[in-house]
């Protein structure tokens, strides 16, 4: 049975794979500084978990795991009035210090990367040897983290980077910050869907289990070619246009309709729906449409098999069941730069994001 530390693992990926892997076999930790530990929408694993800042990590600490699932990291546009490098520069540090630990103690490095580095594509579809245009600090980090991996890269060093699309999906620690959640959950509780920007980008998107699978395909590779293996994880049929995305979700909740915010300001008093990053009059730079080819050629048994469809399904009967209201869509805790600000704005986080006193469980 192998061994399996995902760090970040009270995250909205990382409450779903740790499931994941515990019921394909293998056995899992988790290692969480606890940001968004009560953000919890149902009942989530009972994963054995280690509450620390994953720039406290040490060696003994990932002794005697077989692989080391690094999705510790801040998602999101910097905090309040915090500047870029007080967010970001601490998440790449630490990450280059676990990946180097891996490599002193031969355990394989999987790096949970994005296909928002791409930033602004043309037509065609972006590989993995496409220029990149990262339009935010978030997707900076994820090739600066890249870039450090390559440079410690060697013949008993072969770390890999999945570039995942953007995910979907119900997990219990969800987040309504992501295109197809938030347009879900809203359509389900207000029936009516607000875009934040005019609907004409596109955004690959990927199935929460599927991006799990994909893990598992990384972690049983016996990749070791001495160098970063980089690999778009995602769907070329789930590249969609936000427009489109939000008719799809129109289909499945009845009665929904669909609005822009340019045009209706009053439909997000709470500022939960804007979009820093887009700009006035709803021009979102961000599009970008994905090639996935390389990976069904890396790991061929990987196949993504869910649509952005049969996940909205899946989200309805999830959200039916539990009887999802407005209260928690509109929940703080499941969108990450609000929860974020509150915890620093509150005096519980510190300027660089260390706990200045933890909240309750």
């Amino acid at each position: 049975m192998k061994k399996v530390l995902v760090t970040g693992s009270l995250g909205y990926l990382g409450s779903v794979l740790t499931q994941d892997l515990a019921d394909h076999g293998y056995e899992c930790a988790g290692y969480d500084t606890g940001f968004f530990r009560n953000s919890i929408l149902y009942k989530p694993p009972s994963t054995k978990t280690t509450f620390g800042d994953a720039r406290s990590i040490t060696e003994a600490d990932l002794d005697g795991y077989d692989a080391v699932v690094h999705f510790a990291g801040i998602s999101n546009d910097p905090v309040g009035k915090l500047t870029p490098d007080l967010i970001y520069d601490p998440t790449r540090n630490y990450a280059l210090k676990i990946a180097k630990m891996c490599k002193n103690l031969g355990i394989k490095f999987i790096f949970a990367s994005s296909c928002s580095i791409y930033g602004i594509g043309e037509d065609d579809l972006l590989t993995e040897e496409s220029k990149v245009f990262p339009q935010t600090h978030y997707s900076k980090n994820k090739l600066q983290v890249e870039e450090d991996l390559i440079s410690i890269s060697d013949q008993n060093f072969s770390p890999i980077a999945l570039r995942f699309a953007t995910v979907f999906g119900s997990s219990p620690r969800i987040r309504f910050d992501v295109v197809v959640n938030m347009l879900t959950g809203m359509a389900f509780t207000d029936k009516s869907i607000v875009l934040n920007s005019d609907g004409t980008s596109w955004r690959p998107n990927l199935h929460i289990l599927d991006a799990c699978q994909a893990i598992r395909c990384a972690i049983e590779s016996d990749y070791n070619e001495g160098k970063l293996l980089v690999l778009n994880v995602g769907s070329d049929a789930n590249n969609l246009q936000i427009i489109d995305i939000a008719k799809i979700i129109q289909s499945n909740v009845s009665g929904c309709d669909i609005k822009f915010l340019s045009e209706n300001p009053d439909a997000d008093k709470e500022g939960l729906i804007k979009d820093r990053k887009v700009q006035a009059g709803g021009k979102d730079n961000r599009t970008y449409k994905v090639s996935f080819e390389k990976i069904h050629k890396i790991f061929p048994s990987f196949k993504c098999q869910r649509t952005v469809e049969q996940g909205v399904q899946e989200m309805v009967e999830t959200f039916e069941k539990i009887s999802f209201n407005k209260d928690q869509f509109k929940n703080r805790g499941f969108y990450r730069l609000q929860q974020l600000e509150y915890l620093h704005s509150n005096g519980y986080l510190s300027d660089d994001l260390h706990w200045l006193k933890m909240l309750e469980a």
